[in-house]
C-alpha cells in the first residue's frame, strides 16, 4: 500500500516560458529555480512528491474572473503585446497558456487533498495571482490563484468556510475584493502598510461589505517590522479570529518578499522567521482541518534568499 506523501509540490517546467522580458523586471523563471534547488537539496523536509498540474479550465477560471477579461487577455498574448494595461503586467506569447496551468495547480491541490493523497501541498507557480483583480491584471499577476482555487473547492466538493491566510509584503486587493461582500469566507493578510506599499489597500479599517462585514482581517505592518510583531500576531491575534471563525480548509498565499534582503517591501523577516510561520499555519490546520493546507506561491523577488527561504517554510508546516 502506498502511503500518502508528506509533502506534495506542484511544479512544471512549462512555468518557466513566462517571459517577462528582461530589463530589471523582478518576477523572473529564476526564482522558481532557485526553489527547486533549495528543495531538492534539503535534508530536513523529508518525503516529497513532485506532481504535474493540470490547467484551469475556462468553467473554472470563469468562477473568479469576467470572461471578457479572458478574451483580452489571450487576445493580447496572441496578437503580440509585450504587456498589458501597466509595464508591469509583462507578458509573451506562453503567457495566457502558463497563467492557467499556474491557475490550475491550486484545482490539482485539492483534487489531491480531497482523494487523500497527502495533507500538504506547495503549488511552485508563476505568475503570482494575489492582485489579480476579477477584470483586470495588477502587479505582476493574471489570474488569481487563491481565488480560482477556493471557487473550485467550493464548486466541486461543497467546501464552506475556507480561510485564505496570505503573508506576501503586499497586500492581496484581488482576494479582498473577491470575498469581501460574503459570510462565508474569511481572507487574513499580514502586509506592510498601504502608506509604505504597493497596492494602497489593505488598511486596518477594511473588514468586509454588507453581509461580509467582519470577513476581512488586515494587519498592517509599519516598515522594518519582523520577528517581534510577527510572534504576537500568529500565536494570540490570529487563533482568536480563527477560534471565533472555525475555519474548515485553509489556503495559504505565500509570498516571500518581505524578507529583509528583499528590497520589494521595507519589513524585515528573518529567513527562519518563515518556519515560524509554517509551524503556526500547521498547528491551525492541525486543530480546524485535519492537518490540511494548500499552499500557492505569491511574491518573493531576492534569489539569494528565495529558495531558503521557502524551505524554512515547507519546513515550519511539517513540523521538522
Amino acid at each position: 500500500m502506498n502511503l500518502p506523501a508528506s509533502l506534495i509540490i506542484i511544479d512544471d517546467q512549462r512555468y518557466l516560458l513566462h517571459d517577462t522580458g528582461g530589463c530589471g523586471h523582478p518576477e523572473i523563471p529564476a526564482r522558481l529555480q532557485a526553489i527547486r534547488q533549495a528543495v531538492e537539496q534539503s535534508d530536513s523536509i523529508g518525503d516529497i512528491r513532485f506532481f504535474p498540474p493540470q490547467p484551469a479550465v475556462r468553467d473554472y477560471l470563469t468562477l473568479a474572473h469576467n470572461e471578457n477579461w479572458l478574451f483580452r487577455f489571450e487576445e493580447s498574448v496572441l496578437s503580440g503585446k509585450t504587456f498589458i494595461d501597466h509595464t508591469d503586467n509583462q507578458i509573451s506569447y506562453d503567457s495566457y497558456e502558463i497563467a492557467c496551468l499556474a491557475a490550475g495547480a491550486g484545482i490539482t491541490a485539492v483534487d489531491l487533498l480531497e482523494n487523500q493523497e497527502t495533507n500538504n501541498v506547495f503549488c511552485l507557480v508563476r505568475p503570482p495571482g494575489h492582485h489579480a483583480e476579477h477584470s483586470y491584471p495588477f502587479g505582476f499577476c493574471f489570474f488569481n490563484n487563491c481565488v480560482v482555487t477556493l471557487r473550485y473547492w467550493q464548486e466541486k466538493y461543497a467546501q464552506e468556510r475556507i480561510v485564505v491566510f496570505d503573508f506576501d509584503a503586499h497586500h492581496g486587493n484581488g482576494i479582498q475584493s473577491a470575498f469581501e461582500e460574503e459570510a462565508g469566507n474569511f481572507y487574513i493578510s499580514i502586509h506592510e502598510h498601504p502608506s509604505f506599499s504597493y497596492p494602497g489597500t489593505g488598511y486596518g479599517e477594511e473588514t468586509g461589505i454588507g453581509e461580509g462585514k467582519g470577513s476581512i482581517l488586515n494587519i498592517p505592518l509599519s516598515p522594518g517590522s519582523g520577528r517581534r510583531e510577527l510572534d504576537h500576531i500568529l500565536a494570540s491575534v490570529i487563533p482568536e479570529k480563527l477560534e471565533e471563525w472555525q475555519p474548515q480548509a485553509i489556503i495559504v498565499a505565500a509570498g516571500f518578499d518581505a524578507h529583509k534582503e528583499d528590497d520589494m517591501s521595507g519589513l524585515s523577516y528573518s529567513t527562519e522567521l518563515y518556519e515560524s510561520i509554517g509551524r503556526e499555519v500547521k498547528t491551525w490546520a492541525d486543530i480546524y482541518t485535519d492537518g490540511k493546507i494548500i499552499s500557492i506561491l505569491e511574491g518573493g523577488y531576492e534569489i539569494s534568499v528565495l529558495g531558503e527561504s521557502v524551505e524554512s517554510y515547507l519546513r515550519g508546516t511539517l513540523g521538522r
